[in-house]
């Protein structure tokens, strides 16, 4: 079926219609409930409350990865990440760590809230990934609808290449207040 095509059934067109299409004598038929419809349908993610992070997010940063063959993060990965987490002051209680390959179609309207996220790291993760309506630079922090966003390439490339951990420090030290 495709969007020419949809068929409804009365009481929906009468829900949709119901002070606009006919006058039915001063009785409405029922109302349907309303129904959430993902925004395009190549994008449908999970329901939230399968949403699985590693960390308890007691300072409510969401760090996004995706990568393949693990639930998390490869275990050199995770002690790198750990470690940029004790140079800012946090530690994994202090975070949500979401693997966005298992969740294929999140997207920040989903996870932001569900996270009560203030601040979002998103390592190999690209803005348009989580479908942010926005382009920035990496090592850039950018604000919008009241989170700060920072991206960068991989935990894995950073971690060995020098300018790009001197890039990440610096702006992670201006996104925490360090």
């Amino acid at each position: 079926m495709d969007i020419n095509h949809i068929e409804l059934n009365p009481a929906s067109v009468a829900g949709l219609y119901k002070n606009h299409l006919v006058e039915t004598g001063g009785t409405t038929p029922p109302v349907p409930k309303p129904v959430s419809l993902p925004s395009s349908p190549e994008k449908t993610g999970p329901a939230p409350a399968e949403w699985k992070a590693l960390g308890n997010n007691g300072k409510q940063v969401l760090v996004l990865v995706d990568r393949k063959d693990v639930v998390y993060l490869p275990d050199q990965e995770l002690n790198f990440l750990t470690g940029i987490l004790s140079a800012c002051k946090m530690n994994l209680a202090d975070v949500a760590i979401l693997n966005l390959h298992q969740y294929p179609g999140s997207g920040y309207k989903e996870l932001v809230p569900f996270f009560n996220s203030k601040k979002v790291l998103l390592f190999g993760v690209e803005p348009a990934a989580i479908d942010l309506p926005l382009d920035f630079p990496s090592f850039q922090a950018q604000a919008f609808n009241g989170t700060t966003y920072l991206w960068s390439p991989d935990l894995g490339t950073m971690e060995t290449d020098k300018l790009l951990k001197t890039k990440l420090w610096v702006s992670l030290k201006q996104l925490f207040n360090i």
